[in-house]
């Protein structure tokens, strides 16, 4: 990676920000997101924060159930949810640890996880943008269960290595979505464990299933990976719960198991396609029970299948 004047400045903008977000009360932090919420939504203009295409995502999945006044609801507490989960994010190494997490985190369905993780095989945990995901891998590290994360490079060369430093602080191994693929075989090979997002934009030649009522493409690894090395594929999230700010002292967060998918039980001509269409409902159905805790700027619907390219 290359370093530049820009990337030091940037950083140490951030590095700025960083300490006003480790010093802020929740209740402080709540307030503050409304505001830019609103900054971003009724001040900003709409080319600035990307408005159309989270319009036109939540129009795909909420078009034929929810009126327009409730898909800007959406996009709103969708900022909300944002600007709260970078200071979460920065005060996760002080405030979660293995004495605090029974009161931050509450872990529905917890059975098929515990049984997972000790039936001896290779787990692949599969999430999305959605909730706090970067505060659900840590939690698996407080227990034990060391991770190898699966991301791309950021851009800048110092916030790559924050981010890095960040996510091995609990244990886990942080991987490069391009450049590491052997050592996420090596990992597999030895036993261990990954923790991957399942809902990017796998472009023309990814494999298109249905997300949300539309065909969306996604990558063909992660089931691939899963037959290929007999490894169970856990469908996890981690979502703020309603706040009581006069209760608790920081936020709470419910994690849970979505789905768990065993290959092994795959009966399907095409288990690729079965799987990756398993995994994807699954994701849909966290999704639908919280919206607005979903990244709708992400362009999840980017790439058009082939047959629509051809038409059109």
């Amino acid at each position: 990676m290359r370093h530049s004047w820009r990337h030091w400045c940037e950083f140490q903008a951030f590095r700025c920000a960083v300490c006003v977000c480790e010093m802020l009360p929740v209740v402080w932090v709540d307030s503050l997101a409304h505001t830019l919420a609103w900054l971003l939504c009724d001040v900003l203009p709409a080319r600035w924060t990307r408005k159309a295409v989270a319009m036109e995502n939540i129009g795909r999945a909420f078009g034929q159930t929810h009126t327009l006044k409730q898909q800007e609801a959406i996009l709103r507490q969708m900022w909300v949810h944002l600007f709260r989960m970078i200071p979460e994010m920065v005060q996760g190494p002080r405030k979660l640890h293995i004495h605090s997490y029974r009161r931050i985190v509450r872990y529905a369905e917890y059975q098929p996880t515990v049984e997972a993780m000790c039936s001896g095989r290779r787990v692949i945990f599969v999430g999305g943008h959605f909730g706090n995901w970067e505060l659900g891998i840590s939690t698996f590290g407080l227990w034990g269960f060391p991770l190898g994360v699966i991301a791309r490079a950021l851009d800048n060369p110092y916030l790559h290595e924050w981010f890095k430093e960040y996510r091995e602080g609990t244990g886990h191994r942080l991987m490069l979505k391009r450049g590491d693929f052997d050592e996420m075989l090596e990992l597999l090979s030895r036993g261990g464990h990954l923790a991957l997002l399942g809902d990017q934009d796998a472009g023309s030649r990814g494999l298109f299933v249905d997300f949300f009522g539309h065909p969306a493409s996604t990558f063909k690894s992660i089931a691939l990976l899963a037959l290929e090395y007999d490894a169970l594929l856990m469908v996890g999230y981690s979502t703020r719960s309603k706040d009581s700010f006069h209760q608790q002292h920081w936020v709470e967060f419910e994690m849970g198991c979505e789905a768990l998918i065993d290959p092994r039980t795959i009966t399907a001509s095409d288990p690729v396609r079965a799987i990756t269409e398993e995994y994807t409902q699954a994701l849909e159905r966290m999704i639908r029970r919280s919206p607005e805790q979903y990244f709708w700027v992400h362009r999840r619907w980017k790439s058009e299948p082939p047959v629509r390219r051809k038409a059109a």
